[in-house]
């Protein structure tokens, strides 16, 4: 039998002492909690932190190597030598492409892009594409969002005379490709201060610099940081820093899109692009244009943000839309079938879970995996076996650095890459029970102290007469919000249950209406459905305070994280 998901941590920092509260005075008092458990707790800070102005960026020819690429492809575009921009299948991958294709393209280069297909190539570079693209006419290739660990691949683009630009986000391993030119901020010796661009970042930062070497160029970086936005908070990449002054002023740049495909992707996905923030990048927009990549070939979400065609645009939006459903129907089937084979005969989870099958779909594994991370709390790896070799996707928790344990049973691994809370790997089928072993080990020995409930984090205690439309407003300054910069989460105790119904397919969700005795509030509780018939009549809650609008009707609610019994 599976066990059931466990009871979650709550975890409440303290008020904030009188001495922030006094640096921090000139804020509504809720904003200064806010602030000062995101480490803001002086006056100047904060002010940075709020208005996280994109001209504070650093200088993109800062990065290693970044002069020596632009440089590189300067001379293809005076030549008119072929460039190619070889990206991912994913968010990141082919927003990252779009971008550095507009940007040469507009230097009046001969650009053309290359997405491999995840079923028929895998993930990054391949030799034979590389030796198709240079039987092909093509003298430069640029990678984005991929390379960094593509030893062989760039071996073999010097041994085809082709020149071989890598631009990559993951962790570098112990060696760095031969390449002319590897820009990667996670580089040990790359001084560059931010590190954790995502890979649509870094290659923004390559057409910035692109700009700096021809200003008469008609372009305009800032125009293609919507393309920033949608790759950065699609990848989970860090909301703080740069990327979240890059994120801010690319949601305005959405915000006032001409580029048909985003238009035509918000209207299947219902989003307001007026009214855009990240958390509609990561569940709406996002989940679509990955889609494609997921259960088809990723070129036609990469079509669709680079089409002026708004017919073209329509018609690859309700492509996208619909197999984001069926990418929904299949994340749920191997995530029901991985969750068997990781726990069976187990009395207790173990500290990894470990699902490989031949019939899971290679396209969900991640997703799946990240739901047994969700659900659990425990590092997840999902494969699938297909002839003599298995291909994986591991999500982690922050105990855990999962690319870390990968390096410890590289042995064991034909290639592997990925970053502390991601990874990929492939590994014979031979080697595939020794691999679980070294994994299972690593997961033991690191996580043996641990604390593996699933911990929620909230911001402060709150009465609910406290959720007033101002505080809303003030709530709107930390956008954007999402991984590494959080959204307010708060916690009320003891409201009493007025009325409580299941909402959703098979009543998996719980609709709520709550009561302090003085004001009322609508609330949601996704995911919590089985809470129905057996509610309490008092409550604590843990929730996001938001608005929820409803055929033009806009009202205040309370998305529920969690709740449980008033103690």
């Amino acid at each position: 039998m599976t066990p059931s998901p466990m009871e979650k941590r709550w975890l409440i920092p303290p008020p904030l002492p009188p001495q922030a509260d006094e640096a921090l005075r000139a804020f509504p008092p809720v904003l200064r909690q806010l602030l000062y458990n995101r480490g803001y707790s002086d006056d100047a800070s904060a002010r940075t932190y709020l208005k996280a102005a994109y001209e504070a960026d650093t200088d993109p020819l800062g990065m290693k190597d970044m002069a020596a690429a632009v440089e590189r492809l300067a001379h293809a575009v005076q030549r008119g030598e072929r460039i190619i921009v070889y990206g991912d299948y994913d968010v990141d991958g082919v927003t990252a492409t779009a971008l550095l294709v507009e940007a040469l393209r507009a230097l009046g280069a001969d650009v053309r892009p290359y997405i491999p297909s995840r079923f028929d190539e895998g993930y990054g570079l391949n030799m034979e594409a590389l030796t198709a693209l240079h039987e092909d006419g093509a003298g430069v290739v640029v990678s984005v969002d991929c390379g960094i660990r593509s030893l062989e691949e760039a071996a073999h683009a010097r041994r085809l005379g082709l020149h071989l630009i890598i631009t990559d986000h993951h962790h570098p391993g112990e060696t760095l490709p031969e390449a002319l030119a590897v820009i990667n901020p996670k580089r040990p010796d790359d001084d560059y201060p931010e590190k954790y661009l995502a890979g649509v970042g870094i290659a923004w930062k390559l057409a910035a610099a692109l700009k700096k070497r021809f200003p008469q160029a008609p372009f305009y970086p800032q125009s293609l940081l919507d393309l920033v936005a949608l790759g950065t908070v699609a990848d989970l990449a860090p909301l703080t820093g740069e990327n979240r002054r890059l994120v801010r002023r690319g949601l305005r740049e959405i915000m006032k899109t001409t580029r048909q495909g985003l238009y035509s992707l918000a209207q299947v996905a219902g989003v307001n692009l007026q009214k855009i923030t990240a958390m509609h990048i990561g569940f709406m927009l996002g989940p679509r244009l990955n889609a494609a990549g997921r259960v088809d070939q990723a070129l036609a979400a990469y079509e669709l943000l680079t089409t002026k065609d708004f017919m073209e645009a329509g018609r690859l939006a309700q492509k996208l839309d619909v197999q984001n459903r069926v990418r929904q129907k299949l994340t749920r089937e191997v995530q029901e079938a991985a969750e068997s084979l990781a726990l069976q005969d187990e009395a207790t989870v173990p500290p990894l879970l470990f699902a490989v099958h031949p019939d899971f779909n290679q396209g969900v594994v991640g997703l799946a995996a990240s739901r047994l991370v969700e659900k659990y709390y425990r590092p997840a790896v999902v494969g699938r076996q297909e002839g003599e070799v298995t291909v994986c996707s591991c999500r982690s928790i922050p105990e855990f650095h999962i690319t870390e344990a990968l390096d410890a049973c590289a042995h064991l691994l034909l290639r592997h890459g990925g970053h502390a809370a991601a990874a990929g790997f492939t590994v014979e089928n031979r080697h595939l029970d020794a691999l679980r072993a070294c994994l299972l080990r690593q997961a033991e020995e690191k996580l043996a102290t641990a604390d593996l409930r699933p911990l929620l984090r909230a911001d402060m205690e709150i009465p609910l007469r406290s959720l007033t439309p101002e505080l809303l407003s003030h709530l709107r300054y930390l956008e954007p919000t999402g991984y590494g910069n959080p959204g307010p989460v708060f916690v009320t105790r003891g409201v009493k249950v007025r009325h409580a119904r299941t909402v959703g397919s098979e009543g998996r969700h719980l609709k709520l209406k709550l009561t302090d005795g003085q004001v009322t509030f609508d609330a949601i509780a996704f995911r919590q459905g089985h809470w129905f018939g057996q509610l309490p009549d008092f409550l604590d809650v843990l929730y996001v305070f938001e608005a929820n609008e409803w055929n033009g009707r806009v009202s205040l609610q309370l998305n529920i994280r969690d709740l449980r019994p008033a103690a």
